[in-house]
């Protein structure tokens, strides 16, 4: 599971999702990607599930980038415990996503491989994502 190895601060605060995204909107490095339409937090198990599902359908071909990494620290108090008597255990860690942020790319295989394998990877994702493809893409 992505989690970094290790933090600053164990807690952070909330934060708000608000506006799109400034940086990580562009393709960087392969032709086709995913690019989220809507504010989120995704933990790391969601970008495994994603992963992997992109990785089986393409069959281990062509090469996948992950361009977000969970490292927001999220707490949570336990079940039934009263307000108050500060903030909660560390839980996991997230992903602040914004719209129009490219979540993974995929490089190395043809148009409708990388159409259907990012599909199949953007449905374990909690966001609408967009499929997006290099401008400059030119099919072979």
């Amino acid at each position: 599971m992505l989690q970094p190895k290790k933090v600053k601060y164990r807690r952070k605060q909330k934060g708000r999702m608000k506006g799109n995204a400034q940086r990580g909107n562009q393709l960087a490095f392969g032709s086709f990607g995913i690019k989220s339409m809507e504010s989120c937090w995704i933990t790391g198990r969601q970008i495994e599930a994603a992963r992997q599902a992109v990785t089986r359908y393409m069959k281990r071909e062509g090469q996948i980038w992950i361009r977000i990494f969970p490292d927001k620290p999220i707490t949570k108090k336990p079940a039934e415990v009263r307000m108050g008597k500060g903030k909660g255990a560390p839980e996991g860690f997230v992903f602040p996503i914004t719209p129009g942020r490219i979540i993974i790319e995929a490089e190395g295989v043809p148009f409708e491989v990388a159409k259907e394998a990012l599909r199949l990877g953007s449905q374990k994702l909690p966001v609408t994502t967009k499929f997006v493809v290099r401008h400059d893409y030119v099919e072979n």
